[in-house]
């Protein structure tokens, strides 16, 4: 859109001040928004002379963002509106219109009729879309008459799973994708679907009060004729606000896991940026579908004890802590210790990594202040390399989230130019 025009026409200001009225919480932008692949936004006014489809209209929003759909054509919205739940929208202000006229009044005859609609983003991954970057199917979704939306994560279909496979794998014959797709759909994702579950009622009852909106809270466990989690409902952390820098991010995450480590007592065991959030509350953590109790034995379980070491042996994180043990990147003894294995290392190992590379996650781009010649970015990355690489592996000065905080607190003093502690 030609935001010039935009803020001169009287007809588009009617539209979005109505949408406005019967939104307050939607924050319309007064500056020209468009998203790509790696900046997204939260809100996106298009008009219809604009050749966008809904499918590419949702690669510039993030998850749960919405569109502002507006033209003098009443047809092309309805068409627009067609479009809309086969790419992952759900309709938030259905087609209508304003009418106005000369000196932006509303006369019989002579008022111009300006129609459009309003579309939330509720898939997390675009319909028919296959990707690496998430396993279950995750959307929002919003009860009969709330407006308020909720996450629902549930186990993928055996069509989803056998689409998955066949991307990853297209040389193996259909029997084989099916066998395997079955095991997965029947056994793996309700397993770990179900421990999710039970991760979060213990994080939810014993994360300390001023921690607990960075967590996702369990709000509703639906469970199979097996009694095996199908789908979970969860509360909903959005990513917005405003910016943080990165030191702050990193300090945010470690403290977050440093709770959850040595007061909750919960492993993450796979904190990607991708289980990264930014909300007004703070950085926070989802997906729990991996984690561990630190006391927890999961050698009780056979069954549960082969698929965690298949997955410290297969996971994203295991792969990299492998190669970088390998390469001489990781040194430290406290944390190539957890390389195949169930253990807080694998937590310490990762947070480091993402405090340094913070993004990786395009949802997170324009809420984290990342500059690699900045003063901060060359402090953490030493940080990150005292914690890796440190000067003896075998007695680290980083053996906990406890002490990685203490690193990130002292670039923070280095940087107010307060004298340097020694760690």
């Amino acid at each position: 859109m030609n935001f010039q025009l935009a803020n001169r026409s009287n007809r588009l200001a009617a539209v979005l001040e109505r949408v406005a009225r019967a939104d307050p919480g939607l924050k319309i932008p007064t500056q020209p928004q468009q998203g790509n692949g790696e900046h997204l936004v939260d809100v996106l006014v298009v008009t219809a002379d604009q050749p966008q489809t809904a499918e590419q209209i949702f690669d510039q929003l993030r998850w749960g963002g919405q569109i502002i759909f507006v033209s003098a054509d009443r047809a092309a919205v309805v068409q627009f509106s067609l479009q809309l739940p086969a790419a992952g929208f759900e309709i938030t202000q259905n087609p209508s219109a304003v009418a106005q006229g000369p000196l932006g009044l509303a006369i019989p005859f002579l008022s111009r009729k300006t129609h459009y609609l309003v579309a939330r983003k509720m898939q997390l991954v675009a319909p028919g879309q296959i990707t690496e970057r998430f396993t279950y199917h995750v959307h929002l979704s919003r009860a009969q008459g709330q407006d308020e939306c909720v996450v629902v994560k549930e186990v993928p279909t055996l069509e989803m799973v056998m689409s998955r496979l066949r991307s990853k794998w297209p040389q193996l014959p259909d029997e084989v994708i099916e066998k395997r797709a079955r095991k997965f759909s029947d056994k793996i994702f309700p397993i770990f679907l179900t421990r999710e579950a039970a991760i979060l009622k213990i994080v939810n009852r014993d994360l300390p009060d001023v921690y607990r909106d960075r967590i996702p809270k369990l709000l509703e466990l639906e469970r199979d004729e097996r009694g095996y989690a199908r789908r979970l409902s969860l509360s909903w952390l959005r990513n917005g606000g405003e910016p943080l820098s990165q030191v702050e991010f990193a300090r945010q995450s470690a403290d977050l896991l440093r709770v959850l480590h040595d007061h909750v007592g919960v492993m993450h065991l796979d904190l990607r940026l991708d289980n990264f959030v930014i909300t007004p509350k703070g950085v926070g953590f989802v997906d729990f579908g991996s984690a561990v109790r630190a006391d927890e034995n999961l050698k009780e379980s056979p069954l549960l004890n082969n698929l965690f070491e298949e997955l410290m042996r297969t996971s994203e994180i295991q792969r990299m802590l492998f190669s970088m043990t390998r390469t001489g990147q990781v040194t430290s003894q406290a944390i190539s210790s957890g390389l195949h294995k169930v253990d807080k290392a694998v937590d310490y190992f990762y947070l480091a990594v993402q405090i340094n590379s913070p993004h990786s996650n395009p949802d997170l781009k324009d809420l984290i202040r990342y500059d690699k010649e900045s003063a901060e970015a060359k402090l953490l990355s030493r940080l990150t390399e005292q914690i890796l690489r440190p000067p003896d592996p075998a007695n680290p000065p980083f053996r906990s989230a406890a002490d990685i905080l203490g690193g990130i607190e002292q670039v923070e003093r280095e940087l107010r130019g307060e004298q340097p502690v020694t760690a």
